[in-house]
């Protein structure tokens, strides 16, 4: 314990939001230095990679024969070993600088569904980049913290963290996660119906990107006052050219309806495993919405109309999670009580 403490004096601790859409990286006495997507790519016969993170992203979609774009993390969890271990090495080695001869303590923050195998691998891939100890936190306990929730005191919070692969309600008291439910719905579903939408209605392919734009631009949960439109280009399936139409708000309300419909269920699930005092207080203090996912437009209403209890999508909800990690860099005692592995 002792060495421990001198050797953090000599360090730069880190806080890592290990994200299927992006990585976060929080320094200790910083802030959030690091905010780049979670892709890695590779070319034919070559170990390592020629490109990750903003520069991977940039090049998804068009890359020729024989590179490969690769998402290291899939539904929030290590899809590929090899690929997340060069991505974190690249980050750390980013942020770190190796102005300090001392590596680093690092917190992570996993879904909290997570399977023993799975904390395992990222746990191996954080010491494999040059962690001394490696702590795993359950993300919506670390976006809790991130957004200033009492989680110490005996009062019940619901916080639905709505991130790139995964969707994690739970319900939060005395340093615990009192229930909790995770559904592999985020972001990147909602971008894949907004694919399969298109494609279905209009024969018409459009990549990843563009799906996003879509959903950032016009994508709602429920109507809006103003009918918006917005142009997309794709490949028209039949006659194999470039094709360029307008797609309006109320389609792309259509074709996210599915995933909105299984984050409510699961917020319904949380309530009906929650025992009632802290159900309660839950209604007096309100849900919290963090994560990508909660600034889908209208998503705060269509949850406040189906539950009848209010909801807040935070101001912080993109970084709350890598903030929650990064306020347990200073808090050892709070990080031992809901930290999911132990050192």
């Amino acid at each position: 314990m002792f060495l421990n403490r001198i050797l953090g004096m000599f360090s730069s601790n880190l806080a890592i939001d290990l994200g299927t859409a992006n990585t976060l990286i929080y320094a200790k006495g910083k802030g959030i230095i690091c905010d780049e997507p979670s892709v890695v790519v590779f070319k034919s016969g070559i170990k390592k990679p020629i490109a990750i993170g903003t520069e991977a992203k940039e090049i998804v979609g068009k890359t020729p024969e024989g590179i490969t774009a690769v998402r290291p993390l899939k539904d929030g969890v290590i899809a590929d070993f090899d690929a997340t271990e060069e991505m974190l090495k690249f980050f750390i080695a980013k942020v770190h600088k190796r102005k300090s001869f001392i590596s680093p303590r690092i917190i992570v923050g996993v879904p909290s569904g997570i399977t023993q195998v799975e904390q395992r691998a990222v746990k191996d891939a954080a010491l494999a980049s040059g962690a001394r100890e490696v702590y795993l936190v359950g993300e919506p306990m670390a976006a809790a913290i991130g957004v200033g929730l009492p989680v110490s005191e005996p009062v019940g919070n619901m916080i639905v963290d709505i991130g790139g692969g995964t969707t994690d309600v739970a319900v939060i008291s005395l340093s615990g996660i009192v229930y909790s439910k995770v559904i592999r719905v985020g972001g990147d579903k909602m971008d894949e119906e907004i694919i399969s939408y298109i494609k279905r209605k209009y024969n018409v392919m459009i990549g990843e990107r563009t799906a996003e734009q879509i959903k950032k631009e016009i994508g709602t949960a429920c109507p809006v006052n103003n009918v918006e439109t917005m142009e997309i280009k794709g490949r028209d399936l039949i006659s194999g050219i470039p094709k360029a139409f307008d797609i309006t708000e109320a389609e792309i309300r259509a074709a996210l309806q599915d995933s909105v419909v299984l984050i409510l269920d699961a917020i319904k699930n949380t309530f009906e495993n929650t025992p009632p005092e802290l159900s309660a207080d839950i209604f007096d203090k309100g849900i919290i919405l963090t994560g990508g996912g909660a600034l889908l437009k209208g998503l705060d209403v269509v949850i406040r109309e189906q539950t009848g209890v209010s909801v807040v999508v935070s101001d912080n909800s993109l970084f709350a999670v890598v903030k929650g990690c990064g306020t347990m860099l200073n808090k050892m005692e709070l990080l031992k009580k809901v930290s999911l592995t132990t050192n």
